[in-house]
């Protein structure tokens, strides 16, 4: 036992295979991620049926309120603790104890503020969704240091276990209480059961205890460091969460449902690799920071990957869209179709925008998240308010601009200090990129020219094969981009049955 605690605390530095563990891990966590989306779809699909865009409104209200609260009770902790070369049982158990007040005393001010909340809405049962949804605060700031600590053990598979173990719990509470006539308040279970499942699931895999908090130089330093991300994350959340609030507030709780639920659809395909990347980016860059040529080449690697695999991806979702809404949710969440198609032609740049934090953290430069998060907040709100007065489509258009105006820069500021440019940026994924937007655009093309008559289920299949194959013509023929094909068919391999494996060489 006190081996497998002590290993926790080992020294952050590279280790022989890292980069194929890093893979093997990023591979694992992404398909078990893959899972737990479908998990989360499945009961969204059920959830939809049962209940209406106005119930799904009045939860997004709340939810768009208290985005922010997970940064707020981490302060960037998690990813000072994944990033440090050295910590202590002394050092962690502080960052714990202080994620644990955080965490109360944001429920404290929630309870209170609930009231307030429900008349600024103009929904009285905004009061109850606010209390009910505050008790999660403490029970994410419980597994805060634990899932810290198997991060930078990278032990992400015990990670991908806990976090679709507790999705499935919660989604199934969920759909069982929207069947026996909770109405919202099934939506408002679900997070609540999950961040209990994902609590104890962290304190059952993690056997490490808290002590006693003790604020040392090195915790004062985590902490500063930890300020730095929580300053990005902070701002980053809030301007992602404008575009919530403003619908809720101008068109009322019905449009916010159509959006909500088509942001659903997006933000799993977005977060089925962009969270668990982050995390895997984060610990093996981390241990690379002292060798800057190697730290490089691993980015651009990774970010070529991720581009090849992503941007066909956002094509499809976005040349797919309308008709998956439809077939998936059902005809009266048809509005939704054409706000999913808007989110998948954003997902082509968004997915990559996000990953500029893998360089601000690893190279220990939370300050320059920090200002970049700042910047980058004040765009986005920018583009909300452009998008406005030309109601919810109008908004989500904006904002897709804005990200694709806003990646190159955000990508090129948080490699400066390592010394990558533009050109490495756009010789990393410029092609991945040019390949995706034509890809769509032929996709639409051929689909509003000659399938517009078909049944929605033989649309969807023939536009995807139209808007993939020509992304694989571009990408593989044209721009000769191979290497992530070779690096797919080496990690199915290791994957593999020996037998099989072996048929493949």
């Amino acid at each position: 036992m006190k081996q497998d605690v002590d290993s926790y605390f080992e020294e952050n530095k590279p280790s022989e295979g890292l980069g194929r563990k890093s893979l093997r891990g990023g591979v694992t966590f992404v398909v078990v991620r893959g899972i737990n989306i479908f998990v989360q779809l499945a009961s969204t699909i059920l959830l939809a049926r049962l209940l209406s865009p106005h119930e799904f409104g009045l939860v997004a209200m709340v939810v768009a309120l208290i985005s922010f609260a997970p940064f707020l009770i981490d302060l960037g902790t998690s990813d000072a603790a994944s990033q440090k070369k050295r910590i202590s049982h002394v050092e962690i158990s502080t960052l714990f104890w202080l994620n644990v007040a955080m965490g109360a005393l944001l429920t404290v001010l929630m309870v209170s503020g609930s009231t307030f909340i429900a008349r600024v809405f103009g929904e009285p049962s905004l009061t109850g969704i606010s209390i009910a949804l505050s008790t999660q605060f403490v029970m994410s700031a419980l597994s805060t240091q634990h899932y810290a600590l198997m991060r930078r053990a990278m032990q992400f598979r015990r990670l991908a276990v806990i976090d679709i173990s507790s999705m499935l719990v919660g989604s199934l509470v969920s759909v069982g209480m929207a069947f026996t006539g909770w109405g919202y308040w099934a939506l408002v279970a679900k997070p609540i059961v999950v961040s209990a499942c994902v609590a104890i699931g962290a304190w059952t895999s993690c056997r490490w205890m808290p002590g006693r908090p003790r604020v040392t130089t090195a915790v004062k330093e985590m902490v500063r460091f930890g300020m730095g991300v929580t300053g990005f994350t902070l701002t980053d959340s809030l301007a992602a969460s404008a575009d919530r609030m403003a619908i809720g507030y101008f068109y009322g709780a019905g449009q916010l449902g159509y959006f909500q639920n088509a942001s659903i659809i997006y933000m799993n395909v977005l977060t089925i690799v962009a969270e668990p990347l982050h995390n895997i980016a984060v610990a093996a860059l981390s241990k690379l920071s002292d060798d800057v040529e190697r730290f490089k080449r691993a980015w651009a690697k990774a970010l070529s990957t991720l581009s090849f695999f992503s941007a066909p991806a956002f094509a499809l979702l976005a040349v797919t869209g309308q008709d998956l809404v439809v077939i998936v949710l059902g005809q009266k969440w048809a509005p939704a179709g054409f706000l999913v198609t808007i989110f998948g032609v954003r997902g082509i740049a968004h997915i990559l925008e996000r990953t500029h934090g893998w360089t601000h953290v690893a190279a220990g430069r939370s300050d320059r998240w920090m200002r970049w998060g700042i910047f980058s907040a004040v765009w986005q709100l920018a583009a909300v308010a452009a998008g406005l007065p030309f109601g919810v489509a109008g908004i989500c258009i904006s904002y897709t601009i804005a990200i694709f105006v806003l990646f190159v820069p955000s990508l090129v500021y948080a490699g400066r200090p390592i010394g990558l440019g533009v050109s490495d940026v756009l010789q990393a994924v410029g092609p991945q990129i040019i390949s995706a937007l034509v890809a769509t655009g032929v996709g639409f093309t051929v689909q509003n020219a000659w399938l517009g008559g078909l049944n929605p289920f033989v649309r969807v299949f023939l536009a995807s094969l139209v808007c993939l194959g020509t992304y694989l013509v571009l990408a593989v023929g044209v721009f000769r981009i191979t290497a992530p094909i070779r690096l797919g068919l080496s990690l199915l391999r290791d994957f593999m049955p020996v037998r099989v494996a072996k048929t493949l060489d």
